[in-house]
């Protein structure tokens, strides 16, 4: 999954860069990436990839 998605890459490596262990990274893109599965059945809603355009605010800290 990393390897295909940016956003999924950029996340893993924020927190590998954040002191994280591989293991710690790879859970905790898991557990982001099920909120937004949950979120999407929740809304009845498909899966949209952010783009920079299209991103909050928030989404651009380093």
């Amino acid at each position: 999954m990393l390897h295909e998605d940016p956003a999924s890459r950029t996340y893993y490596d924020r927190q590998r860069g954040r002191g994280k262990t591989h293991t710690q990274a790879l859970l905790r893109l898991a557990r982001q990436r099920i909120s937004v599965l949950f979120a999407m059945f929740r809304d009845g809603t498909f899966y949209e990839p952010r783009t920079p355009e299209n991103a909050p605010a928030w989404a651009h800290r380093p």
